[in-house]
Formats: C-alpha cells, structure tokens, sequence
C-alpha cells in the first residue's frame, strides 16, 4: 500500500513540477501578447504604424526596444516636453504617410532584423533596425546608440546605390549609409539621425 501512495505522491508532483515548467515564474499573465515565434519586423512595423496611428502612446511604446524607450525619456528629458511626445510618430518618419507605406528588404540574422520602408515626406527608403527580445521583434533606434545592434546585411537600397556608383564610373569609396530619420517633432524641431546602421558588423 506505500508504495502505491509514494507512486501517486511522485506522479502529481511530476504533474505539477511540469505544468510549471513551461513558466518558470508560475504566473500567466507573464507572458506577453507578442512573443508569437513567428512574429517579423515587418509585422513589428506594421504594429507601429497602426499604434501612431491609433494616437496610441503605449502601444507605440510597447513596439519599441528597451533602449529606443531609453533614448525617447532621455530625448524628452533633453527637449522638455512630455515623453508622449517622442513617441507620438513612432522614432520614424515614415509613420507620417496616411497608409501604411511600401516594406521591403526584410533581413534577419540572429536576433537582428531590418527592413526598408517607404518615406514617402522625403521620397526616400529608410532602412530600419529591429531587434527580437523576449516578446517579439522591436523597433531598435536606441540600440543603434547603444551600440548592441548589428546590421544583418546590406539593405537592397544601399545595394542599388553602390551598384549606380559603380556605374557611373566612381572609383572612389561607395557611401552605402543608410539614413534612419527619426520623424518626431518636437516642438518644432525635427531630430534627424544620420546612422551607419549598414556598415556595422
């Protein structure tokens, strides 16, 4: 008879020791809505867009990586205007377009991505980054400055671009910057970043 209570005592504690398995924490609601294994930054950009366009400042903020929520504080924190502010347009300008605007070029290394998306306000492809956390693909301008991202590739703009240069007989450096233009206005000023975002390796 005691051996079958230890057996029935061994086999619901494996029971419970595996339901909980799965969240260490024990606790449901940890997990987040977009920690989907298949989600891509051009889903994530697509959930930014419609966020900026909601006028929905936490969900905007719920699409950016850790560090780009860093460097909104620390750029509203600079400006003196309300952090809501920066966030507003997304940290890019292509959310100024009234539809979402042409993606293209996805790449993935790791857990870096990018894509191209259409700025229509200066008839330009922006290139930008993404990085994967725990919840999903985020907008990574802050990890630009923060230095943790790396680029998984040459973007098909930069690519055209040197491929123009080449023809046209230039037989100096191909500049294949990519410029990220981060479209928040704030009071008035337009911050505007130049960034390397394909050199980097």
């Amino acid at each position: 008879m005691k051996k079958y209570l230890a057996l029935i005592l061994l086999l619901g504690l494996g029971a419970i020791f595996m339901a909980c398995g799965d969240n260490p924490s024990g606790n449901a609601s940890s997990a987040t809505s977009n920690s989907n294994p298949n989600d891509t930054p051009t889903e994530a950009y697509k959930r930014l867009y419609a966020a900026v366009k909601a006028l929905n400042t936490e969900a905007v903020k719920a699409e950016f990586s850790k560090n780009s929520v860093a460097l909104a504080q620390t750029q509203a924190a600079r400006t003196k205007v309300p952090v809501e502010e920066v966030f507003k347009n997304g940290l890019t300008a292509t959310t100024f377009a009234e539809r979402l605007p042409e993606i293209r070029d996805e790449r993935v290394s790791g857990t870096m991505g990018a894509i191209e998306v259409w700025n229509a306000k200066e008839s330009k492809w922006e290139d930008l980054p993404f990085i994967r956390e725990e919840s999903g693909w985020k907008l990574a301008v802050g990890d630009i400055f923060a230095g943790n991202w790396k680029s998984p590739g040459l973007g098909r703009d930069a690519k055209e671009r040197a491929a123009a240069n080449l023809a046209a007989g230039n037989s100096g450096m191909i500049n294949v910057t990519a410029n990220v233009n981060l479209g928040a206005n704030f009071n008035g000023r337009m911050l505007n970043v130049d960034a390397n975002i394909n050199g980097r390796k």
